[in-house]
């Protein structure tokens, strides 16, 4: 199994990008919004999801290993294939797809293509209350609420301390005494009211939350 590959863009399509390793090419399949951030001739690390199945062999790629680990945490729930979880993540983005996770929005679900109504309130249902995949540990000190996962020409599609920071925020109300899935939520509502907010405007805003 293919766990990640580090090499060079050689070519990009509407939905795969071939990955020159060593002179070996990877084909690759891929979201729209990963694929306009690769450059063709650029060095890039693309974290795999590999799929065997009885006729075929296919290997979905990411920019970060978040961006894997929610792919595959979505086709956890009945009805989201491989498509419905990439048009998910192109729609939303992995922060805003872990704020209507935690929050079970619907609404937001549904603004990915081919996600109705009954599809965006199951995942909804399903994903609230339930803490964040925790992805895999590529190397000593792997950090997956700051890693990244790209390589050093690629731009990050958020922050990686806007992560980090809701997590430091859900840490300091489980030491307060709040449940985590009630601190989730109101760090999540945080979030997204202030997105440019420190840890404590962060903190003081989930507690806000918390006390309605």
């Amino acid at each position: 199994m293919i766990g990640k590959l580090r090499g060079i863009v050689d070519a990009i399509g509407e939905s795969e990008a071939v990955i020159d390793v060593n002179g070996v090419g990877y084909l690759v399949g891929m979201g729209g919004q990963a694929l306009a951030r690769l450059t063709q001739g650029a060095e890039v690390e693309i974290h795999i999801e590999t799929y065997v199945r009885e006729d075929a062999f296919k290997l979905w790629g990411f920019l970060s290993e978040r961006e894997r680990a929610w792919f595959a945490r979505l086709q956890l729930i009945q009805g989201v294939g491989a498509k419905a979880a990439l048009a998910i993540l192109d729609a939303l983005g992995v922060d805003e797809l872990e704020s209507a996770a935690a929050l079970g929005d619907a609404a937001a679900f549904g603004t990915a293509r081919g996600v109705g109504p009954k599809l965006a309130a199951r995942l909804a249902l399903e994903m609230k209350d339930k803490p964040p995949p925790m992805g895999r540990a590529f190397a000593a000190g792997f950090s997956v609420a700051a890693h990244a996962g790209l390589a050093s020409t690629q731009p990050s599609e958020t922050p990686a301390s806007s992560n980090a920071s809701r997590e430091e925020t859900v840490s300091a109300l489980v030491n307060l005494g709040y449940a985590e899935t009630d601190a989730r939520r109101a760090a999540a509502t945080a979030s997204r009211a202030s997105p440019e907010a420190d840890i404590g405007a962060l903190i003081r805003l989930a507690l806000k939350e918390l006390s309605k």
